[in-house]
């Protein structure tokens, strides 16, 4: 099994490779979501249609510290690509949270890691599924 996460789904994915064992690939990996999504409590609007609204509620909060708790470092079977121009993201706390890593530093780039496809072969190889 190999789990591919991209922003909080890198974060979920540091939980599995955790608690499973399972390969991982990690973008752009969130690290500290409780602490970052913390400030969008209540009633938000999803992104991609603001007209539809959820709550966000404390306990989402609660949870995710609870994860973050039971995630151990150094990862293993890990392989993360972190670009350093992510505008939600730090870099640096990125690279923290993903000792045991094979990690791959893009200079520039963005959240959505918009220049992926050039990237694909080689990350798909890690996983051993190239």
């Amino acid at each position: 099994m190999a789990v591919i996460g991209s922003s909080l789904g890198g974060f979920y994915a540091r939980w599995l490779n955790a608690r499973l064992g399972c390969r991982v690939l990690l973008l752009n990996p969130a690290i500290q979501p409780a602490r970052d999504l913390a400030q969008y409590i209540g009633e938000q609007a999803t992104w991609q249609n603001p007209e539809e609204r959820f709550f966000f509620e404390p306990a989402f909060v609660a949870e995710l510290q609870a994860q973050q708790d039971a995630i151990a470092l150094p990862l293993r079977d890990a392989h993360a690509l972190i670009a350093m121009g992510d505008e939600l993201l730090d870099w640096r706390e990125m690279v923290a949270g993903c000792v045991g890593a094979r990690i791959r530093l893009l200079p520039g780039g963005d959240h959505a890691l918009s220049d992926f496809e050039p990237h694909m072969g080689e990350l798909l190889q890690s996983l051993n599924l190239a």
